[in-house]
């Protein structure tokens, strides 16, 4: 369906800088049909707003009372794979869940039809939660993977998607027979998506090696050779877990460290995406920065595993980019609002031994959900924020008031408000105790995708 020139009125709310939120309590933004905004007008005196020459006609979406507009979110790293096992983790750690849970999991992708079954079902999921681009890793299996693309330009959402390669330290029936099927496999899955999505304007093809011990040196290298033949992104983990950066250590003896095995291979690059970063030294540090890598920050999962606390105070103090990633399994969550106040909980357990300087504010937990995500994703031009010529990736947030009720409204979500609170206190709220039924609608390129029910649009 195409679309048609939207004005979208009432109060919008964006990240400025790191930390500090653009709150227009009286504003609209107008979006072409292009699905990009076309003009934005702020807190007009007396909240009288009228639609400028040319847009006489163009449809109208407003917000309800206690409603904003806010950024989609862009969750930098979740394994679509492991949907079902969200919050399935018992008292495992890193490599002991990934035998207990993971690989028995994703080798059953060989099944088209459960594939498609949880495949479906994450996308609606993070679409319903405000996730509007999310980079996922699949599994080895290329149909699925395929099928993962699919359902990802079927629904709208903007991803990047990736198969995991995998030619070691895994078991013998889940894990590619060579470099050679590694890389073959790899390029069907890219040329498949540059056939649904030629300019990748929507979907995006990302080289996904498992992380350094899963795969040979002889796989990393051919991994960074075509990374840089092809310029398609890369994503992979690093320093997640005491235990595994010891065994990277013995399987790669020659390397300073766990990163230099990536930018020894050619894979740590600005279009590189590593998840977690637990246990990053400062050189490690200074190594990435210089490379211009990216890192996702997930809290959730590095609680419930156990995996240790990452200092991303000293990260972006230290000039590092740095998005926010749900990873779903192994952690309990696909929502990136519960991520983003995991990061600020997180934070304040650093502060405990390391000092208030380490805490995390809501501001900036919601810049790392938002333009920080875009920047790590390289789209930090398109997305992120409420500039003109970005495109409408927003969602419509609703708060519940309470009024004169003395009941409860089950469908309005935890959010209360009384009528007293700022909208500084507003926001809180909403990232505190927020959930899927205070996200009324999802847009991404101006394309309604998630629509809560009674929502007219």
């Amino acid at each position: 369906m195409a679309l048609e020139k939207t004005i979208y009125i009432g109060p919008f709310i964006h990240c400025e800088t790191l930390t500090e939120l653009d709150i227009a309590v009286h504003g609209m933004i107008g979006v072409g049909e292009d699905g990009k905004i076309a003009f934005v007008v702020r807190d007009v005196e007396g909240g009288q707003l009228s639609a400028p020459d040319g847009w006489e006609t163009a449809k109208i979406v407003q917000t309800p009372d206690h409603g904003f507009f806010f950024p989609g979110f862009i969750d930098t790293h979740i394994h679509a794979s492991q949907y079902p096992n969200a919050g399935v983790f018992g008292k495992s750690t890193l490599l002991d869940w990934l035998n207990t849970y993971t690989f028995p999991l994703e080798s059953s992708f060989s099944d088209l039809e459960k594939a498609a079954r949880i495949y479906n079902r994450v996308v609606a999921r993070t679409l319903s939660h405000g996730t509007t681009t999310a980079c996922y890793y699949a599994t080895v299996h290329v149909p699925a993977t395929n099928l993962l693309a699919d359902v990802c330009q079927s629904k709208g959402q903007r991803a990047f998607v990736g198969r995991v390669c995998m030619d070691r330290l895994s078991p013998d029936y889940y894990r590619d027979e060579s470099v050679e099927s590694a890389i073959t496999a790899t390029r069907q899955c890219i040329d498949h998506i540059k056939k649904i999505d030629p300019k990748f304007d929507l979907v995006t093809p990302i080289i996904t090696p498992r992380f350094a011990p899963s795969c040979t040196d002889e796989t990393l290298k051919a991994l960074g050779d075509l990374h840089h033949e092809t310029g398609i992104p890369c994503q992979t983990h690093v320093s997640e877990n005491k235990a595994e950066c010891q065994l990277v250590k013995e399987m790669f003896p020659q390397s300073q460290s766990y990163t230099h095995v990536y930018d020894e291979a050619g894979l740590l690059t600005q279009k590189t995406i590593l998840a977690h970063a637990v246990h990053l030294t400062k050189d490690e540090r200074a190594l990435i920065k210089q490379r211009k890598a990216k890192v996702s920050h997930c809290p959730a999962s590095n609680t419930a595993l156990t995996s240790g606390t990452a200092k991303v105070r000293t990260m972006l103090d230290e000039g590092l980019t740095v998005g926010l990633g749900t990873d779903v399994s192994g952690g309990y969550t696909s929502s990136l609002l519960a991520e983003a106040r995991e990061a600020i909980f997180v934070s304040r357990h650093v502060a405990m031994t390391d000092g208030d300087d380490a805490k995390l504010s809501v501001e900036e937990a919601l810049y790392l959900a938002t333009r920080g995500g875009a920047k790590v994703v390289g789209l930090e031009n398109r997305i992120g924020g409420f500039e003109v010529g970005k495109d409408w990736d927003a969602q419509m947030v609703t708060l519940g008031g309470v009024g004169d009720t003395v009941g409860l409204n089950q469908e309005a979500g935890l959010v209360e408000i009384f009528g007293g609170e700022t909208w500084d206190d507003k926001v809180a709220k909403w990232v505190y105790t927020g959930d899927d039924r205070n996200t009324t609608a999802v847009w991404v390129k101006g394309k309604l995708v998630h629509q809560r029910p009674g929502f007219k649009p």
